[in-house]
């Protein structure tokens, strides 16, 4: 599994989210056009997993936000919201008195979230978020950490937008550091999840997202390289819990 891969680019620390993956769009430069593309032809599919596992991951995802102190009455952004999933379970906790809006590059995503969530949804990425400085006490991210292009800027802006003393909550996939750990989730999230996909839905470019999805998981950067870069730029003790296979990285901004 590799650490991450950091390089500098205009004066700056450039830290990604995972290490290059060639043989899957060529060069960097063409890897957020190659996963907006998978995105969008993998939309109408990319609830099946979600279905095929009992929907476990979606009451999980209710259950970390709220330990995270997630509250109602609280204005909150979904980053990379894709289907909603994050964006439902945060709907139904903050409830009438706050707001969940949504946020998603990939056209396609954001179509299959507007079937289940009502709230407001823009097109845009986590690195340039359109919104003003301090306009929301919770920020959310579900399993999409990988696709940014810096990890850096991306959370550079959720700083930027939350209240003083709000939160950014995290959602990941990540690999057990131990070789049977490792094995297992290779077999799972590598083998058995894009396998039974492409079963489930016939789809080639679904498999392809849930090929892609274990390389970028496989590779991605460590749990340390993500709260570490949160503390530089200036969020409060970030922490991390893992659950396996997933992680969860919760700090909070100053105030």
């Amino acid at each position: 599994m590799s650490s991450t891969q950091t390089s500098e680019t205009s004066g700056s620390r450039r830290v990604a989210p995972h290490a290059p993956l060639d043989e899957y769009y060529g060069e960097e430069a063409k890897r957020h056009r190659y996963v907006i593309d998978l995105f969008n032809q993998s939309a109408q599919h990319y609830n099946t997993i979600e279905k095929l596992f009992g929907n476990i991951g979606l009451w999980y995802r209710g259950y970390s936000l709220r330990r995270a102190g997630l509250r109602p009455g609280m204005r909150v952004l979904d980053v990379a919201m894709g289907t909603a999933a994050v964006a439902r379970n945060a709907a139904k906790i903050v409830g009438p008195q706050g707001q969940v809006f949504g946020i998603d590059p990939s056209i396609g995503m954001i179509r299959e979230a507007q079937k289940v969530f009502h709230g407001p949804i823009t097109r845009g990425i986590a690195g340039h978020l359109p919104f003003r400085e301090g306009e929301f006490d919770f920020l959310t991210m579900g399993i999409a950490l990988r696709h940014v292009a810096d990890l850096g800027e991306a959370f550079a802006e959720y700083f930027r937008v939350l209240k003083p003393g709000g939160t950014v909550w995290i959602l990941e996939a990540h690999v057990p550091p131990s070789g049977l750990g490792h094995w297992l989730t290779k077999m799972m999230w590598g083998k058995a999840i894009p396998g039974m996909t492409l079963l489930a839905t016939g789809s080639e470019p679904a498999k392809l997202l849930m090929d892609y999805y274990w390389d970028t998981i496989d590779q991605a950067a460590s749990r340390e390289t993500v709260t570490e870069t949160l503390k530089s730029v200036g969020f409060d003790e970030p922490r991390y819990r893992m659950a396996h296979p997933v992680c969860e990285f919760v700090a909070r901004k100053p105030g």
